[in-house]
């Protein structure tokens, strides 16, 4: 079972819930420090927004939403204690009932991508959706690329412009 899913139920009450444990990939998705010919290739991970806000799953709306709009977004990533996404608050859900938990309110489960894919593998996604979420593959939030940061990135690749592995 994934973190996410994880996360979710324990969010919901269970108590005794297993996951998996991390393997050789992981350090990748993890997005650790690259090596090889292709280590300064830019990633989903390197371009992500580590500014979106986020919100705990049992915060109330007006609270979250005051907080959000201050810092000049329309939507909020719900995460548990441990970072873990949970779902998203979109602009719609802001404007709800001040008085409802994020839980309530967000859309469940959304589409995440792993920090260590190269941006072209995330761009079809983009075509359709103004912005991704990032995390690891243990679920943890590592940002949102938006597509108009991974159209940017991807044409420094063209100009010849690389970004530095971490």
């Amino acid at each position: 079972m994934s973190a996410r899913a994880a996360a979710r139920l324990r969010t919901l009450g269970f108590e005794r819930v297993f996951r998996y444990t991390p393997g050789k990939m992981d350090w990748f998705a993890s997005g650790l420090p690259r090596e090889g010919t292709m280590a300064g290739h830019p990633r989903a991970g390197d371009a992500a927004r580590r500014d979106v806000p986020t919100c705990q799953w049992r915060e109330r709306l007006g609270d979250v939403a005051r907080r959000v709009r201050a810092a000049g977004w329309d939507l909020c990533v719900v995460v548990d204690e441990e970072a873990v996404v949970l779902g998203l608050l979109e602009a719609a859900a802001l404007d709800g009932d001040p008085t409802t938990v994020a839980e309530d309110a967000m859309r469940p489960g959304p589409t995440t991508f792993r920090p260590h894919l190269a941006l072209e593998e995330v761009t079809e996604p983009l075509k359709r959706k103004e912005h991704v979420l990032i995390t690891t593959s243990n679920g943890r939030l590592v940002g949102m690329l938006l597509r108009a940061d991974a159209e940017r990135h991807i044409g420094e690749i063209g100009k010849g412009a690389h970004t530095a592995s971490r």
